[in-house]
């Protein structure tokens, strides 16, 4: 650690070697929080450090400083960018440097700081304020921008009366030997400067892998979060908007497409003009997955997806021969694959690996190599069903949903097909309801265990319209409200078993959760 003093640091700004990269932040402190840096200077107070990266590189995308255009460099090395400490820079550069001209006089944006004389000079109020013009009063605000400037400050503090006149000399001196703590991080090595930015950022506004790779492939003519955007823009229309929105994710898969590891640090020594060539290969694979997803799923849209992660391993195999159709052998390993990654939580937790392990295994398969991607060892049990209770968010219950969408689910009262493209396209709407009414079973209309009222086991495809009818009526008793006769139609996607009907509560839960396990069993095996 170093310290350097107020000068220094502009003069140094003023040169060009101390500059703001493209992946850091926006300026976002009001006026009056510079004031209050400059009344901690002032009194001494620790107001934190300066960190810089030193490099031989020369960033595709900077950011200006607050409101200034910075110069460029004078010389090639070093030059160090701002890791942390940022806002602390720009309000002490656009205090008092004089050299630059920046951004208009806006109030919410930057106002000068001057010293209040009038002040109470106190531990706690600030001796320091952020004023615009027409508010200041000659004589009782004095600029802090001529405190680097002999002349400028010569001038205004000669007409001030001579107890004035001491006072402003002497806040201007512990400007002028104030020390700023610096330290410099010097590394060629990406990955370790985006592990320190993570880390120094994440007590402010969160700053990611994504800034650092936008700045890091930028060029005039790409953008990574256009191109992010463009994507989320294009899967919009198929209910995955949400992909280009979810950064992490599609650094995920931009990772394993292009240089076979899905962690996002991996992309940070690629180089930045590969990334941009072969970017067409990432929105290939990702348009891929997503056609495979609904094609062979059901899955309309993002969220009922159990996991976001099982993108990036169909995104490894969909990157490789693009032009070459899906075989039906392929299709059923990937089946496999998703079934038992998902009924496994496999991806709960800290599932970096098995991501890691199945974008390779998967990319193997495409490529007709051997490949362990549906070899994942799981065996799931009535329990599953029983324990876990029916919240639309969580993975137990999108697995239950996309399990009775390939059943082809009917209205409970009309038996006509359950409309998927629509109701799979509105994760809001509530079209999953309980066999037996919460309302029947919570009005005492059975006895005996009422904890699994909201177990999967007792969840179904019930359309709205189709719940308001049922009510809180018996399973008896709504039974009549149904087609006359043969109900198999209804009741076999839906795999509801006859102590359903029985009013038989606890025979129905025991033998529907077998029925549910035996379907989820059949589909990890995909024979």
């Amino acid at each position: 650690m170093a310290d350097l003093n107020i000068d220094k640091i502009m003069s140094r700004i003023k040169s060009g070697e101390i500059r703001i990269p493209g992946f850091q932040r926006s300026y976002v402190w009001e006026p009056q929080q510079a004031a209050l840096l400059m009344d901690s200077i002032y009194k001494g107070y620790p107001f934190g450090s300066i960190l810089l990266w030193r490099t031989g590189t020369v960033l595709n995308s900077e950011k200006n400083l607050g409101g200034f255009s910075l110069p460029d460099p004078e010389k090639d090395y070093p030059i160090d960018y701002v890791l942390d400490g940022q806002q602390r820079i720009t309000s002490l550069f656009a205090t008092f440097q004089n050299g630059i001209a920046g951004d208009d006089e806006d109030p919410e944006v930057w106002l000068p700081i001057y010293y209040d004389f009038d002040a109470k000079e106190d531990a706690q109020d600030p001796q320091f304020v952020a004023l615009p013009h027409d508010k200041v009063l000659d004589g009782r605000h004095f600029p802090l921008k001529t405190f680097f400037h002999p002349v400028n400050f010569s001038r205004s503090a000669q007409s001030l009366p001579e107890d004035r006149y001491e006072e402003i000399v002497t806040v201007q001196q512990k400007f002028v030997a104030a020390d700023i703590p610096v330290q410099t991080f010097e590394s060629e090595d990406r990955t370790s400067v985006a592990i320190v930015f993570e880390r120094v950022n994440r007590l402010g506004v969160e700053l990611n892998m994504f800034q650092l790779l936008t700045a890091w492939t930028w060029s005039e003519d790409f953008d990574l979060q256009d191109k992010f955007e463009a994507l989320s823009e294009e899967f919009s229309e198929f209910g995955f908007a949400d992909i280009g929105a979810d950064n992490d994710l599609m650094l995920r898969c931009t990772a394993a497409v292009l240089v076979n590891d899905p962690a996002p640090t991996a992309l940070i020594d690629a180089n930045g003009a590969d990334v941009r060539a072969r970017f067409d290969i990432v929105h290939n694979a990702l348009r891929l997955s997503v056609d495979f997803l609904r094609s062979n799923l059901h899955i309309h849209h993002l969220r009922f997806l159990p996991y976001p992660s099982l993108l990036v391993p169909l995104a490894s195999y969909f990157a490789e021969r693009q032009n070459q159709p899906l075989t039906d052998a392929d299709r059923k390993v990937l089946l496999r694959w998703f079934w038992r990654t998902s009924l496994s939580h496999r991806y709960s937790g800290n599932p970096m690996r098995n991501i890691r392990t199945d974008s390779e295994q998967a990319r193997n398969l495409r490529l007709g190599k051997p490949s362990t991607l549906d070899q994942t060892v799981f065996d799931i049990d009535d329990s599953f069903f029983l324990a876990n209770s029916f919240r639309q968010a969580n993975v137990a219950s999108k697995c239950l949903i996309l399990m009775l969408v390939g059943q082809h689910p009917r209205s409970f009262i009309s038996a006509t097909p359950v409309d998927l493209n629509v109701v799979l396209s509105e994760p809001n709407r509530r079209e999953f309801h309980h066999c037996f009414p919460q309302a029947y079973l919570l009005n005492g209309g059975i006895e005996g265990d009422r904890s699994r009222i909201n177990a999967l086991a007792n969840i179904a495809f019930i359309t709205r319209a189709d719940n308001r009818t049922i009510l809180d009526k018996a399973p008896s008793v709504y039974r009549d409200l149904m087609p006359a006769g043969d109900i198999s139609q209804i009741t076999a996607p839906a795999l509801l078993p006859d102590e359903l009907f029985a009013d038989d509560w606890s025979g129905f839960l025991t033998a529907r959760a077998s029925l549910l396990t035996e379907l989820a069993r059949k589909l990890m095996a995909q024979p």
